[in-house]
């Protein structure tokens, strides 16, 4: 997997949009920070350059046996470890698995939205 299939997977999903929101950071590892959304809340965080790993939306149960079955999911770098999860795309974790889990967090995030915004993510 690389960023331009991981992008465009995570582009795929009905009004996903991606956005560059950390140009003013001070650390080029930040900036280069490509966040995923649906009708501007974010499902995904990936590091375009490094692709190292991506931050996920992930329901905290599953979050902790996902933590205990793969070494690449830890809880979420920088974000609230309880509904975040951090995914290492290069330790032991499938493509099918990883994809699996952004279709998840995508789902996590659309349903939350408010009735207005999911009826007008319908009409897209």
């Amino acid at each position: 997997m690389n960023i331009e299939d991981f992008r465009d997977y995570c582009l795929s999903f009905k009004g996903a949009a991606d956005k560059m929101p950390f140009q003013n950071a001070k650390s080029d590892y930040d900036k280069n920070i490509m966040t995923i959304g649906v009708m501007d809340k974010w499902f995904c965080f990936v590091n375009i350059e490094v692709f190292d790993f991506c931050d996920l939306k992930c329901d905290p149960v599953e979050s902790k046996r996902l933590q205990e079955e793969y070494e690449g999911i830890t809880p979420g770098y920088h974000m609230n470890k309880k509904h975040w999860i951090s995914v290492y795309f290069n330790k032991d974790v499938p493509k099918d698995k990883i994809e699996s889990l952004v279709k998840n967090s995508y789902n996590l995030v659309a349903e939350g939205l408010s009735k207005k915004q999911r009826e007008a993510l319908e009409k897209l």
